[in-house]
């Protein structure tokens, strides 16, 4: 059942023509995304376990080259060189402290910009003309190489990478990417195989990211050889959720809980998941804040500012932890909350309307003229704009609503996503589930879906690591960074790549 405002035409030449001249949404000069701060930070961050443990801070990954590069104030159109691996291409030609002036021939000329807001999302500047070059050279042949400019101890060196070995079975992404294009199907198989190696013995695949995108992603490929794999995390999530639970940020546990044992149930009709999702049910009906006694008096003194002043003030809406607690409910959360009950409806679990509408309330009073969700249930601005995860849990819990009028807001939302797509991997709080939540809701009208994936081609093509993983880049947050560097990147990517094939409800 596809949604009524999305009919995909994979094959349609004069489409993906006329998509190319006009709808591929402009990268504001002149930018680059990673706000960095005097403290060092990102760039002082490290991974504390898995193939990145080794690399002295968290910096750029410059796709399959093996190269690691932060940005400096000092030298705005440089590239430094903070780490190369030494199963790399680029290991004996580049050197830690190297700064890559030019590539592909061409030196750097535009600089980047340190800060963070609509004028400087996107990755103009020397990242995206790296991974300009770098696509340039991966053109398919065993001699295929990268030519890079370097400057070491005061003098420029010219270095040649060789990219022959490390390039997959198809060179570079389609003009169609990320449909009808043999290097995302390649890249897919090898990030599903890396996924699934990535799952542990209780069928956790780690945090609420891992766990809602990889089963996601797994199930979505509709390959039978990961359906194991997938149950063995539904019966995960259904072990960990019980109907009272007092732990720290639970609320998103139990999001992810519900929307995965949803789209498991919808896929297979397992008889037990549906006594799990009414228990998850009971705790989101519980965890949902919908009164003022539900208040803590604690919230006065702790965040005075957030203390709601009426009854209708964040209604419907759920934060970190059950009721109102600190500064309240959430846009993101909320969203997922609004889904998560769309998706149990549709199993049968009985799903309180007016706790439902509530939850929709809620997310539309957040949402301004342009179909920009804000981090609340109050537009901050009607022109403004940033980070779109919650733009987009929001735009597929829309999608999916069982009432009327709802598919126009989910338009709305697809809509905002694909004409400013510059944030997409700079999302407050964890970029990554907002990654997830941006695409699915963009995919669900084919020109916003495209335009987003074009603008941010380059971030595809610089986070690939060569070998089924993808590096999760710095940004201004760093929700999810530490323990691993890749696991939830490498299965967010799987999961957004597996959209056009997609066998989940939620890309229907």
């Amino acid at each position: 059942m596809q949604s009524p405002f999305y009919a995909l035409r994979r094959g349609a030449a004069l489409l993906v023509a006329s998509f190319m001249v006009l709808t591929v949404a402009p990268v504001s000069l002149g930018s680059a995304q990673v706000h960095h701060f005097p403290d060092g930070r990102p760039w002082n961050a490290r991974a504390d376990s898995g193939p990145d443990a080794e690399v002295d801070g968290w910096f750029y990954q410059l796709g399959i080259t093996g190269i690691r590069v932060k940005l400096d104030d000092e030298h705005p159109t440089d590239l430094i060189v903070g780490h190369v691996f030494s199963d790399g291409p680029a290991e004996g030609r580049v050197r830690v402290g190297d700064h890559i002036v030019g590539a592909g021939g061409t030196r750097f000329e535009v600089p980047h910009q340190n800060d963070y807001g609509m004028d400087v999302f996107g990755a103009a500047g020397p990242v995206s003309e790296f991974a300009a070059a770098l696509e340039a050279a991966t053109d398919g042949s065993a001699k295929a190489a990268l030519r890079l400019t370097v400057e070491r101890n005061g003098r420029e060196v010219a270095v040649k990478i060789p990219l022959g070995r490390v390039q997959g079975k198809a060179a570079r992404f389609s003009e169609t990417f990320p449909f009808d294009c043999p290097r995302t199907e390649s890249l897919r198989s090898s990030l599903l195989e890396s996924v699934a190696k990535s799952q542990r013995p209780d069928g956790s695949f780690g945090n609420p990211v891992h766990n809602t995108f990889a089963p996601l992603a797994l199930l979505a490929s509709g390959d039978k050889k990961y359906r194991s794999a997938v149950e063995k995390c539904a019966r995960f999530h259904g072990r960990h959720t019980t109907p009272e639970n007092d732990a720290q940020l639970v609320n998103w546990r139990y999001m992810s809980a519900a929307i995965v044992l949803s789209e498991w149930y919808l896929a297979t009709q397992d008889k037990w998941v549906l006594r799990e999702l009414q228990e998850i049910y009971d705790f989101l009906i519980s965890t949902q804040y919908m009164s003022l006694d539900q208040v803590s008096e604690r919230v006065k003194e702790s965040h005075p500012d957030s203390y709601p002043t009426d009854a209708e003030q964040q209604r419907g809406g759920w934060g970190h932890n059950p009721g109102f607690e600190g500064y309240g409910p959430i846009a993101m959360l909320t969203g997922q909350g609004a889904l998560a009950f769309a998706l149990m409806k549709r199993c049968g679990i009985e799903v309180d309307e007016a706790r439902h509408r509530a939850a929709y309330d809620f997310l539309e009073r957040g949402t301004g003229k342009t179909g920009y969700l804000w981090y609340g249930d109050e537009a901050a601005s009607e022109t403004d704009w940033a980070d779109m995860g919650r733009t987009g849990a929001s735009g597929l819990a829309h999608a999916l609503s069982p009432f009327p009028g709802h598919q126009s807001t989910a338009l709305r939302h697809a809509t905002m996503i694909g004409e400013n797509p510059d944030s997409f991997p700079d999302t407050h709080g964890s970029p990554l589930m907002g990654m997830g939540y941006t695409a699915a809701a963009a995919f669900r009208h084919e020109p916003s879906f495209r335009r987003l994936m074009t603008a941010n081609r380059w971030w595809f093509v610089l986070a690939d690591c060569g070998d089924g993983t993808f590096h999760y880049q710095p940004n201004r947050d760093n929700a999810g960074y530490g323990a691993d560097s890749r696991a939830a990147a490498t299965a967010v990517v799987a999961f957004i790549l597996s959209l056009p094939d997609a066998e989940l409800f939620i890309a229907k």
